[in-house]
């Protein structure tokens, strides 16, 4: 580039052509006009102090005295529910008693359960300090209940393309982890996470078990609620009553 006889205002800069461009200095009058939000009262044209912007996003207010901003926030508000929001709704476990002897009395129930979580191991707690051993299941992709635990089922694992197409067969679940155990244990808790999932049924055969194996009780969740509550399975799946209860119920 050849040389000028003024001094050239042309620059590179990161390899980019800048040129300065010098602009005519605009009023005090243009400055307020163009910019509402500008909170200041006194500017000068020879001196201009530096300017406070009011962010529209947030809660300030421009009161106009020399660009003070003010903030606005909404009083806070805390609800209490009672002694269980400060103690924690797990540690206050006044129905412990009921839930174990309900567990004895029924077999199987169906229980609800905050959707925030940590309040059934309260309950999962009692039931292994009364001598359960537990076994964790999930209803997700679970297939048949009844053949998955209590029969011998078969299992095709994926081949990927690369292996062959082989079944597999495995001893019922249920069955297996009663053969292992020990002498000292009281039974076994079979806890079905998202049984919500399953049809009437497969909840039926759920609330069976404990008949056809009587060392093993059933807890199913059945779905969520404010507090932790339970039912037995029997009502949830629709099982009808025995004919005893029917006949004394009738009379």
């Amino acid at each position: 580039m050849e040389a000028l006889g003024a001094p050239s205002s042309v620059g590179k800069m990161h390899q980019a052509l800048v040129c300065s461009v010098q602009t005519p200095a605009l009023s005090t009058a243009h400055i307020t006009q163009a910019s509402p939000t500008i909170c200041s009262n006194s500017l000068k044209p020879s001196s201009l102090t530096p300017l406070r912007t009011c962010n529209r996003h947030s809660s300030a207010i421009c009161n106009g005295n020399g660009g003070n901003l003010s903030l606005r926030r909404r009083p806070l508000h805390v609800v209490c529910g009672g002694l269980r929001d400060f103690i924690g709704g797990d540690l206050l476990g006044f129905d412990l008693d009921k839930w174990a002897s309900d567990v004895e009395k029924y077999g199987a129930l169906a229980v609800y359960a905050p959707a925030e979580g940590g309040y059934e191991g309260r309950y999962a707690v009692r039931l292994k300090s009364e001598g359960y051993h537990f076994m964790n299941i999930s209803a997700r992709g679970l297939g048949d209940p009844e053949a998955y635990l209590t029969k011998v089922h078969g299992v095709r694992p994926p081949h990927l393309g690369k292996q062959a197409v082989a079944r597999w067969y495995l001893p019922p679940d249920v069955d297996y982890r009663l053969s292992l155990l020990p002498k000292t244990c009281k039974g076994l808790v079979l806890w079905v996470i998202e049984a919500k999932v399953l049809s009437k049924a497969e909840l039926q055969f759920l609330a069976l078990l404990p008949a056809l194996r009587p060392n093993v009780k059933v807890i199913a969740e059945c779905g969520t609620w404010r507090e932790y509550r339970w039912k037995p399975l029997t009502e949830v799946s629709g099982v009808p009553a025995p004919r005893e209860e029917t006949a004394d119920a009738a009379s």
